[in-house]
C-alpha cells in the first residue's frame, strides 16, 4: 500500500482534477445489496463496484489522481494495484468527514488541485461522461451531480480556493443545491448518476454495461428482487 505522501497518477493524462473516493471497510458496505446479492457476494460486488470506479476515473482524461479514504485493508491493496492513493480515515466520523479528510490530504500536497468527491459505486463509469461532468464544474466553485433516483449525490466538485462541504447522506441533492453548489443539468452523464445500493439499481447498471471487475461478478450473482 502507498503512504500517504505519494501520488498515483493517471500518467497518460495530463487533467487537473484530484478524485477523492469513499470506501467503507467492505464488511459493512452495501447494506442493502446483501438482501438481493446474498451476504457472501456483497463484500465482493463492493470491493468490485470500486475497482471498476477507480479503473474508469484514472482512465478519464480530466483527472490526474485517485484517492480513496478507507480502512480496509483488502480493499486498499486491491485499489492500490490499480494506482489509487490510499488515505487511512483518521477522522472515522463517517461519510462527510472521510470526504472533506480526503480533499484536505490532496491540498496539502497540490494547493492548487480542483477537488471533487465520488462515489465508490458507480460500476458502470464511463471515463468520457466524467470528463463532460468535469469540464461542466471546471466554470464554477463548486458543483453537484444528483444520483440516479434524484434525491442523492455521485459527484460534489470543488476548484481551488474553496472547500468542498460534502453533506452527503439521504436527501443530500437538495442540501448541496442549498449550500450553493451549481447542479450539474448534463445530458447523457447516466454512468456518472449511477450509483448502486440495491438489487434493482446492480440490475440496471449491468444494462449499462458494467466495468470488468463487476461483470465478472455479475455474471455469478443474479440479483433476486429488493423486498
Amino acid at each position: 500500500m502507498r503512504t500517504e505522501g505519494e501520488i498515483a497518477t493517471n500518467t497518460d493524462a495530463a487533467g487537473p482534477w484530484s478524485l477523492v473516493v469513499p470506501l467503507k471497510p467492505l464488511t459493512r458496505a452495501k447494506s442493502r445489496l446483501g438482501r438481493a446479492a446474498g451476504e457472501l457476494a456483497r463484500p465482493r460486488l463492493a470491493l468490485a463496484f470500486a475497482q471498476d470506479t477507480v479503473v474508469a476515473a484514472l482512465s478519464c482524461a480530466r483527472v490526474r489522481d485517485v484517492v480513496v479514504v478507507t480502512d480496509d485493508a483488502a480493499a486498499g491493496q486491491a485499489l492500490t494495484a490499480l494506482g489509487a492513493r490510499i488515505v487511512p480515515d483518521l477522522p472515522a466520523a463517517g461519510l462527510n468527514a472521510a470526504l472533506a479528510y480526503g480533499a484536505r490530504s490532496v491540498r496539502a500536497l497540490a494547493p492548487a488541485v480542483p477537488v471533487a468527491a465520488l462515489n465508490a459505486d458507480l460500476p458502470a463509469l464511463r471515463a468520457g461522461e466524467l470528463a463532460r461532468v468535469l469540464e461542466f464544474a471546471s466554470a464554477f466553485p463548486r458543483t453537484f451531480l444528483r444520483d440516479a433516483a434524484g434525491i442523492g449525490t455521485t459527484f460534489l466538485s470543488c476548484r481551488a480556493g474553496t472547500e468542498l462541504r460534502p453533506a452527503f447522506g439521504g436527501r443530500s441533492a437538495a442540501r448541496h443545491l442549498a449550500s450553493g453548489a451549481v447542479e450539474i443539468a448534463l445530458p447523457g452523464v447516466d454512468s456518472v448518476r449511477r450509483d448502486v445500493d440495491t438489487g434493482e439499481d446492480l440490475e440496471v447498471a449491468l444494462a449499462l454495461g458494467v466495468g470488468p471487475y463487476t461483470e465478472r461478478l455479475g455474471s455469478a450473482v443474479s440479483p433476486a428482487p429488493d423486498r
